[in-house]
């Protein structure tokens, strides 16, 4: 399963709780469209160190990085190289 599909399937699942794809464009911003509020961006956060072996620092945890499915992948991305 692609990274994309991962990050996908944790909000669809736990925060959307459906399975349906179409439910969440990966441009959606989860703050905009209230899918996450800071609470569930901590979760996603927590997700995202243990699924992807990464380390999120404090000044890592913004929304240029984390509101959005394609944010968090170029923020993996990133983070993996």
């Amino acid at each position: 399963m692609s990274a994309e599909a991962k990050v996908r399937n944790y909000i669809l699942e736990n925060y959307l709780f459906t399975d349906d794809q179409a439910a969440l464009n990966s441009t959606d911003s989860f703050l905009d469209k209230g899918v996450l509020d800071s609470t569930g961006i901590l979760e996603v956060i927590y997700f995202l160190e243990d699924e992807f072996r990464i380390k999120i620092a404090d000044e890592e945890m913004i929304p240029e990085n984390l509101d959005s499915v394609n944010n968090i992948i170029a923020f993996i991305d990133q983070k993996s190289h």
